[in-house]
């Protein structure tokens, strides 16, 4: 996963990219204009901050999450190498906001409330995701947000656990995706058609509720 954002205005000429979820053992290293972000515990790498590169990338003008490109993520490479550090970044520009299929339901064993689904995103296999919505069942298309994807109000999405139960993504409300006159009860947004793994289309959702 390769999370990026440039907010000029308040950070300067600052690139953030992050590759994994922060923690609370987190730690820094800067060579020259790169900072790496790590576990200190473990070392892996959850990301980096890059200075004074935002007119090379051609980012200068933006602001928010940035969709790098592959000239891009070779340019970020480039500086990663160039202070000396070992990580190599790759783009990822797969949808993160994708139609799913309730394939399984079931109780989650330790709550009154939440399922444990069994849905089709496309991927080689399905994927196990902890739902909390009354209206949640098997067989229906879902809109679902998968880990990388940033959420209209600016949280981001990563693989976790609900009560103990290993969770990939979330899916959805009409109003967690920030569409216009989305309902304001609880209750996740069910799809007519689609297929599992295709993209989700917002500029159509736009009339859902019209």
């Amino acid at each position: 996963m390769l999370l990026s954002f440039y907010n000029p205005d308040v950070l300067g000429d600052v690139l953030l990219v992050e590759t994994a979820e922060d923690v609370a053992t987190q730690n820094t290293s800067q060579k020259d204009n790169v900072v790496r972000i790590f576990d200190g515990e473990t070392d892996k790498t959850i990301g980096y901050n890059f200075f004074n590169l935002g007119n090379e990338l051609g980012i200068e003008n933006d602001s928010g999450q940035v969709f790098l490109d592959d000239k891009q993520v070779d340019i970020l490479n480039k500086a990663i190498a160039q202070a000396g550090f070992s990580d190599k970044l790759v783009t990822d520009n797969s949808p993160k906001f994708v139609i799913g299929h309730v394939d399984e339901i079931k109780d989650h064993p330790d709550s009154d409330h939440l399922y444990i689904t069994k849905t089709d995103v496309g991927l080689d296999q399905p994927v196990q995701i902890v739902c909390g919505a009354p209206n949640i069942d098997q067989g229906q298309l879902v809109v679902v947000a998968l880990p990388g994807a940033v959420m209209p109000t600016g949280s981001e999405i990563w693989p976790g656990e609900l009560r103990g139960v290993d969770s990939y993504g979330m899916i959805c409300s009409a109003r967690e995706l920030g569409i216009p006159n989305a309902p304001q009860k609880r209750g996740i947004l069910v799809l007519d058609k689609g297929t599992a793994g295709q993209a989700f289309d917002f500029e159509a959702a736009k009339k859902l509720f019209d």
